[in-house]
């Protein structure tokens, strides 16, 4: 596949096997272990946060709800920022500075002083999770795109991990402020890591000018396609769902099961199970096509969630187990779908997606935890499976319109 440069130059595109496909997907990776990891830092820490600050559940949620916001409402700005200035450069400055920033949370004084840090990294953040796809997308040959995206998509699962599972040990020897000291300072290696790893961009051509209103007229555009639109609301559900389940898993854990935070915390490593499922994602949509791994997904997030509600601690984890693999196929599919579907303005659609994605991270975060402190874990699970519902038909939609 030949791409265009910015000098005019035709350029190949990155395929597999190459050295530069090598380092653009290790820096990926690197990428979305930094970004993930300090995204969710406070996650693992939220039942602590509860105790030590004398805040509701609902209150310390609020450090993660913080953070997607402030990233769904300037991952458009940040998108269009990239037309300009290069998608290599606005990715690698974000990840740098909001990863320096996790450097500061353990300074808080309070919920209030640790939620507005967080909202500050969620904007710092804003900068990669959009670009870093529509980078893929331009720099990356399309028939070794799903292979590329998955596992960058596999990194984020991972960067998520260590984001929860550092902070719960260092839980173990030291207090919380020490915990995320500890999580900040592996981000910010990994950060410097990524930009260290990542080739020059060869097939970006930047816009002469931004205009505001162009760009506007280009998301426009995108709503005006339903599968764009489908994609993104699975994308608000899914993740919405998905956070939810995790911020309040942990209270399940310490108060029902009895376990300690540290073990609790332990719970994460259900992360390596979208590890997996979004390293296969190219796979499946080989094998059954996109919209039928999405449907499968959707369903199976159900399936799992519905396990979860169960009283036995073996059987909750199973249900976990399920319910994480399935999301991340999901999300890893429907990512990956969406520069497919945009034949133009990519950089605009992809930001669009995540938009979504996070706002439902947010939104969805912070009104079940409601639902969490008001119902019984059953009741709680029976909210999400509702949502659920809806993702599953709109997931089957999909599935639909690609049969056509």
């Amino acid at each position: 596949m030949i791409c265009m440069a910015g000098t005019g130059e035709q350029r190949e595109a990155i395929r597999r096997g190459t050295p530069e496909y090598r380092r653009a997907t290790v820096g990926m990776l690197f990428v979305g272990l930094a970004i993930f990891s300090c995204l969710y830092s406070t996650q693992a820490l939220l039942p602590t946060l509860t105790e030590a600050l004398g805040v509701s559940p609902s209150q310390a949620a609020l450090t993660v709800s913080a953070a997607t916001g402030a990233l769904a409402v300037c991952v458009v700005p940040a998108s269009i920022l990239s037309e300009k200035f290069g998608r290599g450069r606005v990715l690698t400055i974000s990840a740098a500075a909001a990863t320096a920033m996790g450097f500061a949370l353990p300074l808080s004084q309070s919920i209030g002083q640790m939620i507005a840090l967080r909202a500050m990294q969620g904007v710092l953040i804003a900068g990669t999770p959009a670009v870093a796809m529509a980078w893929l997308s331009e720099e990356i040959d399309e028939r070794d795109l799903p292979g590329a995206m998955g596992l960058y998509i596999a990194g984020n699962t991972v960067g998520g991990l260590m984001g929860r599972l550092v902070p719960a040990f260092v839980l173990e020897v030291a207090s919380w402020r020490w915990a995320l000291m500890v999580s900040g300072a592996v981000s910010f290696a990994l950060a410097a890591a990524a930009w260290w790893m990542l080739p020059e961009q060869r097939n970006f051509r930047p816009k002469a000018s931004i205009r505001p209103g162009a760009e506007i007229k280009a998301v426009a555009r995108h709503l005006a396609n339903p599968r764009l639109v489908a994609l993104a609301a699975c994308g608000f559900i899914g993740m919405g769902v998905f956070v939810s389940m995790y911020n309040f898993f942990g209270y399940r854990a310490i108060h029902d099961f009895g376990l300690p935070p540290a073990l609790a915390g332990l719970t994460f490593v259900m992360y390596l199970s979208g590890t997996w499922s979004s390293a296969r994602a190219g796979t499946f949509i080989s094998r059954f096509g996109r919209g039928r791994v999405v449907l499968a997904g959707a369903a199976l997030m159900l399936v799992g969630a519905l396990i979860g509600a169960s009283r036995h601690l073996g059987l909750t984890l199973a249900g976990l187990l399920v319910f994480t693999a399935s999301f991340f196929a999901v999300h890893s599919t429907a990512s990956g779908w969406v520069g497919q579907i945009a034949e133009r303005d990519r950089a605009e659609a992809s930001s669009l997606y995540v938009f979504s994605y996070y706002l439902g991270s947010s939104v969805l975060g912070a009104l079940t935890g409601r639902a969490f402190e008001a119902l019984p874990w059953a009741g709680f699970v029976g909210v999400l499976a509702g949502l659920l519902g809806v993702l599953t038909l709109v997931a089957g939609w999909l599935a639909h319109r690609e049969r056509r």
